[in-house]
């Protein structure tokens, strides 16, 4: 028996409109640390790793039934709602990962802005007693300069005095040595003086003879 189609029912299913969607899955919880957030981008990437395994195991058991397209279209939708479901699940932790990078960076900057006044300061200081260790050196090399200076000057002005010491010694050596020389002279021109002088007076009748000259030793 045919039920019959009342003109009102057909006004009642236009104005519902069309039929409703399932409404989707619950959100997904957000992460509190890295830890939990790392834990949920493991959890779905485990669902992909089993929709892509599960996937394909429908796909082969599809091509021995019979409604082959019909079965194929729900493994596929299968697949989807995962893949979708293991988004929805990663898409937090990546959020929450990206945030505390974010604020990691942030606070890197942060520290490094306020540590900016005392590593410049420890960086002046270094300047300036690298600039003062070099003055030092600079100043130490310009008086070892100096005091080799002035010790060759006074090896030189030593060097001086021993040769004009050695000049007067040898000056005054050779002035003893002509002196002496002059009064060995003296003494023998005057020994032969005196024996010249013997023997005039040996020589009987003869004139005496003159006095040699001085220094010679010698007769005129």
């Amino acid at each position: 028996m045919r039920c019959p189609f009342h003109p009102l029912l057909a006004v009642l299913l236009l104005a519902a409109g069309p039929p409703l969607r399932a409404q989707p899955a619950d959100a997904a919880p957000v992460p509190q640390t890295l830890e939990q957030a790392a834990a949920q981008r493991q959890r779905a990437e485990a669902m992909r790793q089993d929709a892509e395994r599960r996937y394909a195991a429908d796909e082969a058991a599809c091509y021995r039934k019979i409604l082959v397209n019909d079965c194929l279209k729900e493994a596929k939708e299968r697949y989807t709602n995962t893949i979708v479901g293991a988004r929805r699940l990663e898409a937090p932790a990546r959020e929450f990962e990206r945030e505390s990078r974010r604020g990691e960076i942030e606070a890197e900057k942060d520290r490094r802005a306020a540590e900016r006044p005392a590593r410049e300061a420890e960086q002046q200081e270094r300047a300036e007693r690298y600039r003062a260790d070099e003055a030092a050196k600079a100043a130490a090399r310009e008086e070892k300069r100096l005091d080799k200076e002035r010790k060759a000057e006074e090896n030189r002005r030593k060097s001086a005095e021993e040769q004009a010491k050695r000049q007067v010694k040898e000056e005054k050596r050779a002035q003893k040595q002509a002196a002496q020389i002059e009064k060995k002279a003296r003494e023998r021109a005057k020994a032969e003086q005196k024996a010249a002088e013997k023997a005039a007076r040996e020589n009987q009748g003869g004139s005496p003879l003159p006095p040699p000259a001085a220094g010679t030793g010698k007769e005129p």
